[in-house]
């Protein structure tokens, strides 16, 4: 039996949901022989929906992130505050972790980004495998008035990454160099792919045939400051919501409006499906979403997300990848959707295709060092 423990972010969707790509294709190379265990504080409902092996998650933070108070908004001084107080009790964190992973016997820790999961590893005498588009010691870094606030907090990551075995860089990543990371090796796109056809996808949800269609994507977050009944393109687009804060709200009634729940996107139709069926996404640049729109062909419209130092790396890299234009967050509250989503569907195909075999090259790396 190969134990195996995935300590992964809570900030946001994105970084679970690459991760059990990697963990089910690891499931499909050790078959029984893994154990599998999680530490995160992603919602539970996550991994139920798309995880295919066994697993056990024992919930709790791993790390702090980013603070936000919505899908595009972010809380400065709740972020350099939750960031302080965590890595300000680094240490004790660590050797409570590894008191508690002490009797399973762990053969290998994989982390998606949470710097205190190769600390725990390094308790624990295994191996870690690091998986990353980025660092929080590199958006810490470039997040103003933090490095003054919380000094401390960089460094204790920066040595926490010192103790990685191996780093898998993902693509549209920015340089890992400072980051104490070590070992550093490209990794192929990790994303999720549609298993349906689009006309299957849109038949089981409902959704017309013949109309564009566009997927709402702000993640756990939701923006629910939308206002869906005054959008400009309703007369030619329909509009998909997935989110609860959007979904619960009156503006669901409406004709061109199609909301779909949590437990709606449990079969074996999934959130990748929609994306594939979709027309186009509207979303905030996040690396999960932008690997599924490339993946499947949709175009994407992106709307700003504030002081966070990855858009910037994304936004530069995205039009070598799939097809995309920009809408102000004024233009997306205004409900002034119709030139952007134009814009986005009328481009020519980008110059430059990722493979998404990412999940599978992780998963033979990890089950390697795992033996």
């Amino acid at each position: 039996m190969t134990t195996v423990v995935f300590f992964i972010s809570g900030h946001g969707f994105g970084h679970a949901s690459r991760e059990v790509e990697v963990m089910n294709a690891l499931g499909g190379r050790l078959g029984d022989d893994l154990r599998l265990i999680i530490r995160s504080a992603v919602g539970p409902p996550l991994l139920e929906r798309t995880l295919k092996v066994p697993y056990e998650l024992r919930p709790g933070i791993c790390d702090t992130g980013v603070v936000q108070t919505n899908s595009v908004t972010h809380d400065d001084r709740a972020t350099i505050a939750a960031a302080a107080e965590f890595y300000g009790a680094f240490d004790a964190r660590v050797a409570a972790e590894a008191e508690a992973l002490r009797h399973d016997h762990v053969d290998l820790v994989v982390v998606d980004i949470a710097p205190l999961g190769l600390a725990v590893a390094a308790a624990l005498g295994v191996p870690s495998v690091f998986i990353a588009n980025f660092t929080w010691d590199w958006i810490y870094e470039g997040h103003e008035g933090f490095a003054a606030a919380a000094p401390v907090v960089i460094e204790t990551i920066r040595r926490a990454h010192a103790h990685a075995t191996i780093t898998l860089k993902l693509p549209l990543s920015p340089s890992f160099a400072g980051s104490g990371l070590g070992d550093v090796r490209d990794l192929p796109l990790i994303a999720r792919r549609s298993t349906h056809s689009r006309t299957d996808t849109r038949a089981h949800f409902g959704l017309p045939q013949s109309r564009k269609i566009a997927l709402l994507s702000f993640g756990g977050y939701g923006l629910s400051e939308l206002n869906l009944s005054d959008v400009d393109c309703a007369d030619e687009w329909d509009l998909v919501v997935t989110d609860r804060s959007v979904s619960d709200s009156p503006a669901t009634r409406l004709p061109y409006v199609h909301a779909i729940s949590e437990s709606g996107l449990a079969g074996v139709f999934r959130y990748e499906d929609l994306v594939a069926a979709a027309d186009a996404v509207i979303t905030k640049p996040g690396f999960g979403i932008i690997g599924e729109c490339a993946t499947a062909g949709t175009p994407m419209v992106y709307t700003s997300r504030g002081d966070f130092r990855e858009y910037d790396v994304l936004v530069e890299e995205m039009p070598r990848v799939l097809r995309c234009a920009f809408i102000s967050q004024a233009d997306l509250f205004g409900g002034r959707w119709r030139a952007a989503l134009a814009s986005a569907v009328s481009q020519p195909a980008p110059p430059m295709r990722l493979d998404p075999v990412g999940a599978e090259v992780a998963a033979e790396t990890i089950a390697n060092y795992g033996r």
